[in-house]
């Protein structure tokens, strides 16, 4: 997976979760260079490869069993997530929460793709393990379903609603289902091809109980920071440094990799080890011109579009709601009510 640092309660979390299912620490540790004092240290980091490690041996002890990772992730707590947690429970709407949340998904614990669908009367927030490799695939989806509902909860508080939860595989045992229907909450629906946690659209826009505008604005700010100071490396890095070289033209996967000394084959294998594809890499860097030109100047969704080399304004905008949850003018205009 691309390498990238993060906080490293998460694997903190994980460790102390193995070891209540007998697991000592140390097995999950030792394939990714990591030790019991070091997650003891105030505040260490530990980069995205290292997690990744540390989960494919809690899931290599513990077997890939239905349910893990959802028992894993509802013990994710708004706090877990540090300044990220904290501008999403500050937010105005659970809308914004997740506008934001999928804004800067990258400073998440999240190995997936997440993207945010309006179907009828609820929005759905599907979770694509797709890019992650196969024996930790189930269980990083999981894990993702279990934080969005345990978030969920702290964010609303008792009044919090949840339409449904899908998950891919078919229905396990009845065992493994009450162990999953216990966890999330409700009972999902098996064998839907997707994994997809759903909120009422009619209350999306109520106010969150703790909402504070000022120190959203400011947690918000600081997740921009801390974005931009992120160092992206491997194979991930340097397709996505090819692809912000020219975002109106992009060059396609064969020319990147021909720029790379690779094969086509051999770049899609190397992106795929590293939890990545050139797809993935291209919608968000995309995303992130895109919110920097609709924050920082006054091109309008037209001018934006082409600058990203869409054919059509209706394609930008499909593709921007599809990344962020919202239109690219619901985007401006909250940068407009937010004083930006």
């Amino acid at each position: 997976m691309s390498t990238t640092t993060r906080r490293a309660p998460s694997v903190r979390l994980l460790v102390d979760f193995a070891a209540e299912h007998g697991v000592p620490a140390e097995v999950c540790l030792k394939r990714a260079g990591l030790s019991v004092a070091r997650l003891a240290e105030v505040d260490p980091v530990v980069s995205s490869e290292q997690e990744s490690a540390v989960i494919a041996a809690l899931v290599a002890a513990l077997g890939d069993r239905p349910g893990l990772g959802i028992a894993a992730g509802v013990r994710y707590h708004v706090t877990t997530h540090g300044i990220w947690g904290y501008a999403l429970i500050s937010s105005r709407t659970l809308r914004d929460a997740i506008t934001l949340g999928l804004r800067y998904l990258d400073l998440s614990f999240s190995f997936c793709a997440i993207t945010a669908h309006e179907e009828g009367s609820v929005m759905t927030l599907v979770v694509d393990p797709e890019s992650v490799p196969e024996p930790v695939r189930r269980f990083v989806a999981e894990r993702d379903l279990g934080i969005i509902g345990s978030l969920h909860r702290e964010l609303v508080g008792p009044s919090a609603r949840t339409r449904g939860a899908e998950l891919a595989y078919p229905a396990p045992d009845a065992g493994h289902c009450q162990i999953i229907r216990r966890a999330l909450g409700l009972a999902p629906r098996y064998d839907t091809g997707r994994y997809a946690y759903s909120f009422d659209m009619a209350r999306i826009d109520d106010p969150l109980p703790l909402a504070e505008p000022h120190t959203a604005a400011m947690a918000e700010q600081q997740c921009r920071a801390l974005l931009e100071r992120r160092v992206v490396t491997g194979v991930s890095g340097q397709v996505r440094n090819l692809l912000l070289g020219n975002p109106t033209r992009p060059p396609t996967g064969d020319q990147v990799a021909a720029s790379l000394f690779m094969t086509p084959r051999t770049l899609r294998r190397r992106l795929i080890e590293e939890g990545s594809s050139y797809r993935a890499i291209l919608d968000d860097v995309r995303r992130g011109v895109a919110e920097q030109l609709l924050d920082e100047t006054n091109l309008s969704v037209a001018e934006i579009s082409e600058r990203l080399g869409y054919a059509e304004t209706a394609a930008f905008t499909h593709a921007f709601r599809r990344w962020t949850g919202a239109p690219p003018r619901a985007h401006r205009g909250q940068r407009v009510a937010r004083g930006a």
